[in-house]
């Protein structure tokens, strides 16, 4: 067996490690490899009992586990006769030229990678794909609106994978993907060269492509389970096997006497978020108010908290959700931060699921908000309405109660010291509340584009005093719950 087909295996081990149930089946979690721009190949694998998906990895389980044995005694042993390991390779510089009808992007690197480049319609975008790399690029001075390009951003996609996407203003040709080697005092170069084409091409183009990856999907699933026997089950209908299944309510918590909360810092890697005054990413406050709330709830000796990203990494909405599901968390708090035309506007406001937004306001926050998993260049042109239009059942409008509760607490302890803007509870369709078994509240912590809100969000002594609001409200909300279950 090649090293080709062994990357192969390991690979496949870990997409179905991801397996999890939907309404109809199992289908793969889209963030890594060929299922992260091509949602359709859980097709492959649609007629698959779930007993046998589990044989497979299973099989696959037990050859990659002796495999992983292999390959750390081949590092320890070269390791030992001096071998070095390479350095994560850094991308110093973007540039875009034309050629003609040709729009060509350079990246400059300090070593060899390998890429992997597809594109994606509604919008139109190139996706392009690295090992996890180093950035020393101004984010801010980026070459935008040239040629067929109107924009990019870049950032780290999944653990290992580093990813820009370009936003093209049409239907665009990838005509060629290369590396030039150091010459003349030169560092590594990539090189991609767009040029327009028609919206029938490019269609026929991704198709073409897709066809192939699915092909190459199904080989690769065939030759690892040529080995694998499925004991007999009974015959279903087609009724009973596409039923609905109730989602399963979340684990109990699994620390004694503590209660399981989950913390989500919006955006990240690939997607900074708003950008605020002076170049202030949204997804670094986020992520530094995730952290000291984190702090001042597991302070307490009350709660234990997950954190739904801990460092500059990029994750799907419906994925933060998941994160939350499997770990038993009884509340999620989804942290994020605003911006407005009107730099005078500033204060928090907290969030909570609605089929109806309160205000037009509301309803273009989670507009922006839910667009996330585009702009890190996610195929969204697949997903079935069922999919981005969660029915919102008699389960979840409990759900949505509870949520709208702990707003209230958290919203009666911030009033007494934090600038709150006018109605601070407010409701729309943000996906990442639409959890049906897990009270959800969005924070927006405050307006990036105001310089006040701005200044206390960047200030480590506001955010404590914010994070200890928040948690005095989080206690009153379970003080509640205790309550009633006691009654």
């Amino acid at each position: 067996m090649n090293i080709a087909n062994i990357a192969g295996l390991s690979l496949f081990h870990n997409r179905l490690i991801d397996l999890y149930w939907t309404r109809k089946f199992v289908k793969f979690n889209d963030y890594t490899c060929i299922m992260s721009r091509n949602p359709d190949f859980r097709g492959v694998l649609q007629d698959w009992s779930f007993p046998k998906l589990m044989l497979l990895r299973s099989k696959i389980q037990k050859f990659t586990g002796f495999l992983g044995l292999v390959m750390c005694a081949g590092v320890v042993f070269f390791g030992l006769i001096g071998e070095s390991v390479a350095q994560t390779p850094l991308i110093s510089e973007v540039r875009v030229g034309l050629h003609g009808e040709r729009t060509r992007v350079v990246l400059e690197l300090d070593s060899s990678v390998k890429f992997d480049v597809f594109t994606l319609p509604e919008p139109y975008r190139v996706v392009l794909n690295l090992p996890e790399v180093r950035w020393n690029i101004d984010a801010q001075g980026l070459p935008e609106n040239k040629g067929v390009l109107d924009g990019m951003r870049y950032g780290l996609f999944t653990p290992g994978t580093s990813r820009m996407v370009f936003d093209v203003k049409g239907p665009v040709n990838v005509h060629k993907v290369f590396l030039l080697k150091p010459l003349d005092g030169k560092r590594w170069r990539l090189v991609m060269d767009l040029s327009p084409t028609s919206e029938t091409e490019f269609l026929e183009a991704l198709a073409a492509k897709r066809a192939k990856d699915r092909k190459d999907l199904a080989a690769l699933v065939a030759s690892a389970t040529k080995d694998v026997t499925v004991p007999a089950t009974t015959n279903a209908t087609s009724a009973q096997q596409n039923a609905y299944v109730p989602p399963v309510p979340p684990r109990k918590p699994t620390v004694p006497g503590k209660r399981i909360i989950a913390i989500d810092p919006g955006h990240g890697g690939i997607d900074p978020g708003t950008i605020g005054v002076g170049n202030t990413y949204e997804k670094n406050i986020t992520l530094a108010l995730g952290l000291e709330l984190k702090r001042s709830l597991e302070a307490t000796g009350r709660y234990k908290v997950v954190m739904t990203r801990s460092r500059d990494i990029f994750h799907r909405l419906r994925d933060r959700v998941s994160i939350a599901r499997k770990a038993g968390a009884e509340l999620f708090i989804s942290v994020h931060a605003d911006s407005m035309p009107n730099k005078r506007t500033r204060g928090l406001s907290i969030y909570t699921l609605s089929e109806k937004a309160s205000d037009k306001e509301a309803a273009k926050l989670a507009a922006k908000e839910n667009k996330s998993d585009l702009i890190a260049g996610i195929d969204l042109s697949t997903e079935s309405k069922d999919v981005t239009n969660i029915l919102l059942d008699l389960a979840q409008r409990e759900t949505m109660n509870q949520s709208a509760k702990v707003a209230e607490n958290i919203v009666s302890e911030l009033r007494r010291e934090i600038k709150l803007l006018r109605n601070p509870h407010r409701y729309a369709g943000f996906a990442v509340l639409k959890a049906p078994d897990m009270p959800s509240v969005l924070l927006e912590a405050g307006f990036l584009s105001n310089r006040q809100d701005q200044k206390n969000l960047l200030s480590k002594k506001y955010r404590k005093s914010l994070s200890q609001a928040i948690t005095r409200g989080v206690d009153r909300h379970f003080k509640g719950v205790e309550q009633a279950y006691n009654q």
